[in-house]
């Protein structure tokens, strides 16, 4: 992890940015420990509503694309929500030996904000929108803001277009799947290296 990156530091990007995967994909990779394995991306929210549907609708395109070094929780056909939360963190834990964890989840905002990325180091707070007590999970985490907040947040959040959430969910899909591109590079790279001092 870059010592240079503070725990409270959080980082803006907008999803229509051209420059947006990169940004984020470079960003996600300072955030990594020296160590990367178990990497897994926890994508929390429901199907069941628009606006809460960024964190499935991410961890489906993800998985679709096939990542080799990340370990996905949370699609359309599996959520990750409220109710099994608990239930799912702690199967991650039994499962990943020190696992480091990339939470995923919508959030809502300004109206200035509205389809920005908020990323940092440290946990996410599930359901701090709709003043739901949930656990805090992850090492670092990315939230996408999808909406106004401050007024009626449950009815915001169900009227959230979705053309605005799928195109945010498959932009980070690609940010994260860049990120699994870039930890197999790293891999392959490590492995030349030891080979070569073998000789």
């Amino acid at each position: 992890m870059d010592s240079s990156l503070k725990k409270n530091e959080t980082h803006y990007v907008h999803y229509q940015d051209p420059l947006a995967v990169k940004a984020l994909s470079d960003l996600l990779i300072t955030f990594l420990p020296k160590n990367h394995a178990n990497l897994i991306v926890l994508c929390i929210g429901t199907d069941r509503s628009t606006g809460d549907s960024l964190g499935p609708l991410t961890g489906t395109f993800l998985s679709q694309m096939k990542p080799v070094n990340i370990s996905v929780y949370g699609t359309l056909h599996d959520p990750v929500h409220a109710i099994n939360l608990h239930e799912k963190t702690n199967l991650i834990s039994d499962k990943y030996d020190n696992p480091f964890i990339i939470a995923i989840d919508a959030s809502l905002g300004k109206n200035s904000s509205i389809g920005s990325y908020i990323s940092g180091i440290g946990s996410l707070q599930p359901g701090a929108a709709l003043n739901k007590k949930l656990p805090a999970v992850g090492d670092a985490y990315i939230t996408g803001v999808v909406n106004i907040g401050g007024f009626m947040d449950y009815a915001v959040l169900q009227s959230t277009r979705l053309s605005v959430v799928h195109d945010m969910a498959f932009t980070l899909a690609i940010i994260l799947n860049k990120l699994d591109l870039w930890l197999n590079y790293y891999q392959v790279n490590q492995r030349r290296n030891l080979a070569r001092k073998k000789k």
